[in-house]
């Protein structure tokens, strides 16, 4: 984060760190403000306008909600999935054109602001050096994650412990394929097994609870990987569970392989969204295609996937076994659960369709 802003205030020139989204440029105009109608702001935003808040904490919050009920209120309703992103960046844009800036203590000169300090730690890993503008809807989605961070999720599969997620790692907030994970029939040799993407670590703690003796987890992210040695550490399972950064596989054989790739086959457009979207289920097919070779004797492999691909129209029904087939892969058995988060039970949500009849199934396969 090394962008440097610039704008004029009280006909003095300012410049500061740019802390924005990373898919959208950067303001090219910044104009200060204590106080200002919903509706005048959005109309300057729509003009490209970045309105840097100088008034009160809370009520800049207060704008920023009005100004996105206004935004969604007017919104069209997408059942195409690919429309629906479109229309979300579009807003994510817009939103990004309320501002906030922060010192490097991260201290928020605005009246009644909290400290943000360990918040920004969490997702930029340094401390500032300089001033930050930074969109005030980022700001407090990462004020949240840090809160999630701090209060952890509890696991019922891990006797209700508590994973620690930090922003930027993929959360088990939406814990239902957990649940298949920790009732399912383990191979009947379990000594050796790899969580392939572990992310928070959350698949190779349930295995490890499970009697598995030795897991290596595997990412390629260096935040999962510090993520996932923290829970790890947390639970009291480093004896069990070796963290290993790479892309895949380690080196060698194990009975059990275990992967939940992203469901969604599309190119995400931040850095964040890559534990969601996989374009062409690239990720998913190098898995499939070399897991057979990494397998002992009698080992399973046990794939995590919901079907919302499908129900949206981005992959077909019979993709999954056909690519099972290629990789030389059988199935021995399939568990389902049915989504318990609450965007499933929105029905008036863009997506409503497809999340109402989604499912989320725990592959178990062999090699033929």
């Amino acid at each position: 984060m090394n962008t440097i802003v610039n704008w004029n205030e009280q006909s003095q020139p300012m410049q500061a760190l740019w802390g924005g989204d990373e898919r959208h440029p950067l303001p090219s105009q910044i104009k200060c403000t204590n106080q200002i109608t919903a509706d005048d702001a959005l109309r300057q935003m729509h003009q490209r306008i970045a309105l840097l808040w100088r008034g009160d904490y809370h009520q800049g919050k207060q704008l920023l909600t009005a100004i996105k009920k206004r935004v969604h209120r007017k919104a069209k309703v997408h059942n195409d999935f690919h429309k629906h992103r479109l229309q979300q960046a579009q807003q994510s844009r817009l939103f990004q054109r309320l501002l906030i800036e922060i010192q490097p203590d991260g201290c928020i000169s605005n009246s009644r602001a909290p400290n943000v300090k360990q918040a920004l730690l969490d997702v930029f890993g340094q401390p500032n050096k300089k001033n930050m503008l930074i969109p005030l809807h980022l700001l407090l989605g990462y004020i949240g994650a840090y809160e999630w961070h701090k209060t952890g999720i509890i696991i019922p599969a891990l006797n209700n412990q508590k994973i620690h997620v930090p922003y930027g790692v993929f959360s088990p907030v939406r814990g239902e394929y957990l649940q298949l994970v920790s009732q399912a029939t383990l191979p009947v040799v379990y000594n050796t097994a790899w969580d392939i993407g572990t992310g928070s670590g959350v698949l190779s703690a349930i295995l490890a609870h499970r009697g598995v003796s030795r897991i290596i987890a595997t990412d390629n992210n260096p935040r999962a990987i510090a993520c996932a040695q923290a829970n790890i550490q947390r639970l009291g399972l480093k004896d069990q569970v070796y963290i290993q950064q790479t892309n895949l596989f380690p080196d060698g054989r194990a009975d059990l392989i275990i992967c939940n790739p992203p469901w969604l086959p599309v190119k995400p457009s931040s850095s964040i969204e890559t534990a969601l979207y996989d374009p062409e289920h690239q990720m998913l097919k190098a898995f499939l295609s070399n897991a057979v070779n990494h397998l002992n004797p009698q080992g399973q492999v046990w794939l995590i996937m919901s079907d919302i691909a499908e129900h949206l129209g981005l992959r077909s029904p019979q993709a999954l076994q056909q690519w099972f087939s290629f990789a030389g892969l059988q199935v021995i058995y399939k568990s389902d659960i049915q989504p318990q988060h609450p965007k499933s039970k929105h029905q008036h949500s863009a997506l409503s369709y497809a999340r109402n009849l989604e499912t989320t199934s725990l592959w178990q396969l062999i090699a033929n």
